[in-house]
């Protein structure tokens, strides 16, 4: 299920200026708003993981379909590929908002860590700024982490849309019994490709929620 955003409506408000309005202008309104970059990346990685739950579950009810066309047994075999095609479509939007949710993540996380590094100067106690320069090393690491966790999960994707694009549309061409056999000799490869992504899925939802708990605890 889906989370609620902690941030209140100004936020989806102010975040439509990124669409015709300078960043930087954005940042600035949020912060008067009490916002800091830090609470833009806790909330931009929340919706990153969802968006992933999403493209997960969505590739999972792909598969299913799949499943369906290719052990069909007679009937309205156009009505089958019309919602395996319904499907494969949803899943290319799907992981589409996981890139989109990935690129808004890393813009602000990486404008949090230039202000950090560059207030780093602004201590007159250096066990002070040792301190916070040793946090700020360590939350960098932890997000390389999420990251590269995501990135992975989300180019996972495209060799699996990349069958699942093919097959629908051999389909779409062959409307019969024999594109039910030629597509049942994916159906194994598929069915690995799917299992290996959830599992690189997961493990990036999960990195998400570790990196989450601890910006939110420290």
């Amino acid at each position: 299920m889906k989370k609620t955003s902690l941030l209140p409506l100004s936020f989806a408000l102010l975040s439509l200026s990124l669409l015709s309005g300078c960043k930087s202008a954005y940042y600035g309104g949020m912060e008067k708003l009490g916002y800091e970059k830090r609470d833009i990346l806790v909330d931009r990685v929340e919706s990153g993981r969802d968006a992933q739950e999403d493209a997960k579950e969505q590739m999972t009810s792909a598969l299913e379909q799949f499943s369906v066309v290719v052990n069909f047994d007679g009937g309205n075999l156009e009505k089958q590929y019309n919602k395996l095609s319904k499907e494969y479509d949803k899943c290319t939007k799907e992981a589409k908002n996981v890139n989109e949710r990935i690129a808004a993540i890393d813009e602000v996380a990486q404008r949090l860590f230039k202000e950090w590094k560059a207030e780093l100067k602004q201590y007159s106690n250096a066990s002070l700024r040792e301190d916070s320069e040793r946090q700020l090393k360590e939350t960098q690491k932890m997000y390389a982490q999420l990251i590269d966790s995501m990135r992975t999960a989300a180019d996972s994707m495209n060799p699996v849309l990349t069958t699942f694009g093919d097959q629908v549309l051999y389909l779409k061409h062959n409307l019969n019994s024999r594109a039910i056999a030629g597509i049942k000799g994916e159906a194994a490869q598929i069915q690995t490709d799917v299992t290996a992504l959830i599992v690189e899925m997961e493990k990036s939802i999960a990195e998400a929620d570790a990196f989450i708990a601890t910006m939110k605890g420290a």
